[in-house]
């Protein structure tokens, strides 16, 4: 048996030629063109979206250094020391802060009162009672208070005179410090902000 063969015509050649250059293009469109320009698609969304975290992040950059540089002026007006408002609960560091302020007195008395609290702002009240030598003594003391790292506001100050030259003083004061990376604790009072009148 003779096996059919034949030769293609050249019309049918370059109709074959053709079917194959289609066929080879839709297999190119198909697994390279079209995947290429949906990975284009989403880089660019992609890209966008990164910009617009690295914009946000740069506009969060300039408002922290402007902040910082706020922050350094007004440290340079206060003579290179500003005061921080710990975090909740601070009281072993501000009794110590005390203790150490008023080593070199004659005597002295520490008193705390209750801890208010409004939002995150925790209020440490206390009443200071000690004597020293003389008035520049007391005066150092109140400086260094009102001057020390911990944020602290004299609300009431008296000062008496004694007949040798002591000066004894009272005052009433308060620690302020914030919940911001504070613990709560048994000792830390409800909110009076979120209380409703």
């Amino acid at each position: 048996m003779k096996a059919m063969s034949r030769d293609f015509t050249l019309r049918e050649k370059i109709l074959l030629v053709a079917l194959a250059a289609i066929l080879l293009g839709l297999i190119y469109y198909q697994f390279v063109d079209q995947p290429v320009r949906e990975a284009i698609v989403s880089y660019e969304a992609d890209a966008q979206m990164y910009q617009t975290q690295i914009d946000v992040i740069q506009s969060r950059l300039f408002s922290l250094r402007k902040i910082r540089d706020k922050m350094d002026e007004l440290e340079a007006n206060a003579g290179g020391k500003l005061s921080y408002m710990a975090s909740y609960n601070n009281s072993k560091e501000e009794v110590n802060f005390l203790n150490n302020l008023l080593a070199d007195t004659l005597q002295y008395s520490i008193t705390f009162s209750d801890v208010t609290r409004s939002g995150n702002q925790i209020r440490r009240n206390f009443t200071l009672q000690y004597q020293t030598k003389g008035y520049d003594a007391a005066q150092e003391i109140q400086l260094k208070l009102l001057k020390g790292h911990l944020r602290c506001l004299v609300g009431d100050i008296r000062c008496t005179i004694g007949s040798d030259r002591t000066v004894t003083i009272n005052e009433t004061a308060t620690f302020y410090e914030t919940m911001v990376g504070g613990t709560p604790d048994a000792g830390l009072p409800a909110d009076k902000a979120s209380v409703k009148q």
